[in-house]
This record gives C-alpha cells, sequence and structure tokens, in this order.
C-alpha cells in the first residue's frame, strides 16, 4: 500500500520561512563568536608561537589521537542506547551508531553541545518505538555525561588545593557555589511550575515521558552503568587531551588536567560560540594559569584537541552516511 505523500500546510510554509532567518542569524552570531574569540586569543598571544607549536606535531600522533577519540565514542553509543532503551525505545547497536555518529557531525554546525543531540534524537526518533523514550533516554544521557564532568572535575578539585594560592582558590570556590545555585535554581523551576500553563498537547507529551520515566526507575543499575561508561569515557578523552599537550610542551599533573578539563568542556555548553570553539581554549587557558601554565601552550594544546574534535564529527558524519546508505539497500 502507498502511502500518501505529505504536503506541507501553507502556515507551515509561511512559519519554516520566517524561521529560516532567525536560524541564518543564529548560525552567524555563533560562528562570529568563535572567530571573535579565536581572534583575541592569537592578538593578545602570540599567534605564531601557537602555530609553531601545533608544527611540532607528528602525523602519527594526530593519527593515534583521532582513533582513539573515535574509538572511544562508540562507549557513547553503548551508554547512549542503554538509556534510550531503558526509557522503552530500543534499537539496534548499528542504528544507535548511525544516529550517535550523525549527532557527533551534527555538533559541528549547532551551537553549544545540544545541537548534536537534538540530531541524534531527531534520527532516532524514526527507529525507535517510543519517541518520549528517546527523548528522555537521550535527555539522561546527556545528564549522566554532565554528572560525570562534574565527578571528575570535582576530584580534581580535591587534589589540586596544594597547588592554588588563597586568591585563586576563593575564585574557584565561589565559581562552583555561582554553578551549584543554578542547578538548584533550574531544578525548583522544573518542579514548580504548574503543569495547566501548557496546552492539553504538551501535557499529553509530557504524560508519555512521564511513563518513560517510571520505565528507567525500574532499573536504576541502568543508570548507574551509563555513569560508569560515561566517567571511563571522559577519563580517556582526558588521557587523550594529556598525549597532545604533553607533545606541544605543556608538563602538568594528571590531577591538574582531572579538574581543569572537564570545566573547560562544561564551557563549551554556553551557546556563545559555534560548539564551543573559542570559548573552551580560552576557558582552559583561564584554568590552568594558576599552577603555571604557559597560556601559549594551553591555547595550543587546546586547539589541538578542537582539531580532533572537528576531524572526528567529520569521519563520524562519513560513517553515519555510509551506514545509512548500507542499511537502505539490506532493507
Amino acid at each position: 500500500m502507498c502511502r500518501p505523500l505529505s504536503v506541507n500546510s501553507p502556515s507551515e510554509t509561511r512559519t519554516s520561512g520566517k524561521n529560516w532567518p532567525r536560524a541564518a542569524l543564529q548560525a552567524l552570531l555563533h560562528y562570529g563568536g568563535s572567530a571573535l574569540v579565536l581572534f583575541l586569543l592569537f592578538r593578545f598571544l602570540s599567534g605564531r608561537k601557537i602555530w609553531q607549536t601545533l608544527e611540532t606535531l607528528p602525523a602519527h600522533l594526530w593519527i593515534f589521537v583521532l582513533t582513539g577519540y573515535l574509538a572511544t565514542h562508540c562507549i557513547g553509543v553503548s551508554k547512549w542506547r542503554l538509556m534510550v532503551s531503558v526509557a522503552g525505545s530500543s534499537m539496534k547497536w548499528i542504528q544507535a551508531a548511525r544516529c550517535y555518529f550523525a549527532g557527533l557531525f551534527g555538533s559541528l554546525f549547532l551551537p553549544s553541545l545540544i545541537g548534536g543531540d537534538l540530531v541524534r534524537a531527531g534520527m532516532a526518533m524514526r527507529i525507535g518505538r517510543s519517541k518520549a523514550g528517546v527523548l528522555l533516554g537521550s535527555l539522561v544521557d546527556r545528564g549522566v555525561d554532565l554528572v560525570a564532568l562534574g565527578i571528575l572535575a570535582g576530584t580534581g578539585a580535591l587534589l589540586v588545593p596544594g597547588s592554588l594560592d588563597p586568591k585563586d582558590r576563593r575564585i574557584f570556590l565561589a565559581l562552583a557555589g555561582i554553578g551549584l545555585v543554578g542547578i538548584a535554581m533550574t531544578a525548583a523551576i522544573a518542579a514548580f511550575l504548574p503543569a495547566r500553563r501548557f496546552s492539553y498537547r504538551m501535557r499529553r507529551r509530557f504524560v508519555r515521558v512521564r511513563i518513560a520515566a517510571r520505565s528507567m526507575t525500574r532499573r536504576p543499575g541502568a543508570v548507574l552503568t551509563a555513569l560508569v561508561l560515561a566517567l571511563s569515557a571522559q577519563i580517556v578523552f582526558i588521557v587523550l587531551n594529556t598525549v597532545l599537550a604533553e607533545a606541544c610542551g605543556l608538563h602538568l599533573a594528571f590531577r591538574i588536567w582531572l579538574f581543569a578539563w572537564p570545566l573547560a568542556k562544561l564551557s563549551a555548553a554556553i551557546p556563545l560560540t559555534q560548539g564551543g570553539i573559542g570559548l573552551r581554549e580560552a576557558a582552559l587557558a583561564a584554568l590552568l594559569r594558576p599552577f603555571g601554565a604557559s597560556a601559549v601552550l594551553s591555547v595550543a594544546a587546546g586547539i589541538a584537541w578542537e582539531a580532533i574534535v572537528i576531524g572526528g564529527g567529520l569521519v563520524a558524519g562519513f560513517t553515519s552516511f555510509v551506514m545509512t546508505r548500507f542499511g537502505s539497500r539490506q532493507n
């Protein structure tokens, strides 16, 4: 039986036409933000020294780190598939990998870390049994990643106080307090926002999400497993980053990276630049400065890791495309 073609209504066409300039402007602002931050970094630091540092990195090191980066994201595929499956929207690993790698590619063009999540969830909704399960599983998966980064940064913070002077210690404590207050305010708004303020259609969606949430609460061990996987993946990323930093000439104790790298990665979630490019490097240089790290070497190490992220995203996008074409021929 042939399925009827879907034709957009005039109102939907007008809406999409109105949204396009806004989306283009947002993308331009994010790319412009990244370009501005990078320009300032190269302007006030020695741009020539940064490039000279990057040129010293051998080709085999780039290949090794890129391979490790992509292999570690296979852990991310398993973690995300686990969360989506527990929420009631099971799919095969190969299907999850196709969606996950597409999201990794999408994060290069959409703002902050969340943009890639939207691409991944959008593809998964066409495959999974429950759209609510995909949404909730993706949300919990991202939450688990943030908790893992917080745990690692907190562990590093407990290990590095002796390396900080009292002034820097007070600054970091103030930032931690601001972060906790922000999390508490967000949780309070989500808990006490009246459901009647939303439309009937939205309330029906909330019911589906609640059903998916109940499915997840029956398997708390799965969430713990996902947290272990997230911690493992983030630790591997930190190790790969330290390998690049060491090659750049930035020699720091691992506990310092355990503290600074997760916080710099969390800064990429702020939707001011494209995928956190520029902002992450500036944050890393600022976080490592109290430990005596050269700002030039910190930025060089950050840009080297950014190149791995971009290269990995491109390879992931190509992989997802090949998997999609191969899967369509198999069906």
